[in-house]
């Protein structure tokens, strides 16, 4: 996962309210079920010490999100709030979050909102028929959701049955006509393609404009072409089997993340470009030679690391700081290390406990070693 988007986040001044929660929006009495929600968690963040300001800031922004909205348009949401009441991070959760959170801490609490996330697994969503198509662009680091149409030509969209000599010519008119829709659409979805190079690209809709599709898919997105039968373009037509199709293919794709990253880990004595534990961890941290830094999912909240002036001055003990000449302050152990990766531009994946051997809580997949690199 690229966690460059959580920049803002550490760029901010301290303290942070952070907070998971459930913002499910799809009974009648929905509106009253979320404000009840949203008063509990903001009044955790008030009992912990939060000045009014950014209590306020994160009920605003839990509430905001659903007001008029579409039933169940979301269902979970991470909020971080900076001291002066700013909104550094506003994330859609992958689902309802297991546990609600609202901790209001020195540093931000992100490991509880990293291993909800919604999949960000960069991808391309086209729901296409005869004329045209609507295209989602997701899963960006550093963007929002973005969402464009290509229209075509919409005369004529049918095959009619005239009879006599005009019907061939009505015939291979409409198909020429959505085959040059179709290329409209394949141009803008090659466009996108080479702009944020997707994981996928999933194609719904009308199953003639799909085949025509599928058949103009150029080179740069002909190999990642996935098609579903459910959905389609038309007015108030059911989207949800699309989400749920997309949603299913986001899992594939961080499953195999997670798979290869461990495999990795686990084959470093063939290669060397892996390190496990933290002492291992830390000191490439501090190195630069980060290049995924693996988490699992669980830290026992006593787990702590020495922070100097700057996240990459990282210490597991005190003599870690006086290498480095700099006073050391006690941190959580899996803020400080999100932070280093944040800092040292690594890449970062959440792993169950199990998937990591034996009782390691951390490891890194490596840009590059060098005689000092070694794993506990």
């Amino acid at each position: 996962m690229d966690v460059s988007f959580l920049e803002p986040v550490f760029a901010a001044a301290g303290p942070y309210a952070t907070v998971c929660a459930d913002v499910t929006h799809t009974t009648e009495n929905a509106d009253t079920e979320l404000d009840l929600r949203v008063r509990a968690l903001t009044g955790h963040l008030t009992e912990q010490g939060a000045p009014e300001v950014v209590v306020e800031a994160v009920r605003a922004r839990l509430l905001e999100g659903n007001e008029g909205g579409e039933a169940g348009t979301l269902k979970g949401r991470a909020v971080v709030v900076a001291a002066d009441g700013t909104v550094v991070l506003d994330q859609v959760l992958a689902d309802v979050p297991a546990r609600e959170t609202a901790r209001w801490t020195p540093q931000p609490d992100l490991l509880p909102l990293l291993r909800q996330l919604a999949g960000r697994v960069p991808h391309v969503v086209v729901v296409a028929d005869r004329v045209g198509a609507d295209i989602t662009v997701a899963g960006l680091a550093d963007q929002e959701e973005e969402q464009r149409q290509v229209e075509g030509d919409t005369f004529p969209m049918r095959k009619v049955k005239v009879g006599g000599w005009a019907h061939n010519t009505y015939m291979h008119t409409a198909e020429n006509q959505w085959v040059e829709n179709a290329d409209k659409v394949a141009e803008d979805i090659a466009s996108l393609a080479r702009r944020v190079q997707p994981r996928f690209v999933l194609l719904a809709g009308d199953v003639r404009a799909r085949q025509i599709l599928s058949d103009r898919a150029g080179g740069v997105w002909s190999d990642l072409v996935v098609t579903t039968e459910e959905g389609g373009r038309a007015a108030g037509a059911d989207r949800e089997p699309i989400s749920r199709r997309t949603a299913e293919l986001l899992a594939e794709h961080e499953a195999r993340d997670i798979a290869t990253a461990v495999e990795q880990v686990q084959s470093a004595g063939a290669h060397g470009l892996a390190v496990t534990g933290t002492s291992a961890v830390v000191e490439a941290l501090r190195k630069g030679q980060v290049e995924t830094l693996i988490l699992t999912d669980e830290w026992p909240d006593d787990a702590t690391l020495l922070v100097g002036n700057g996240p990459l001055e990282l210490g597991v003990g005190q003599q870690d700081m006086d290498a480095l000449g700099v006073h050391g302050s006690v941190q959580p152990a899996a803020a400080a290390l999100v932070a280093a990766a944040v800092a040292g531009a690594a890449g970062l994946l959440v792993v169950p406990q199990a998937a990591l051997a034996g009782d390691e809580p951390v490891a890194a997949i490596l840009r590059y070693t060098d005689a000092s690199t070694s794993s506990d």
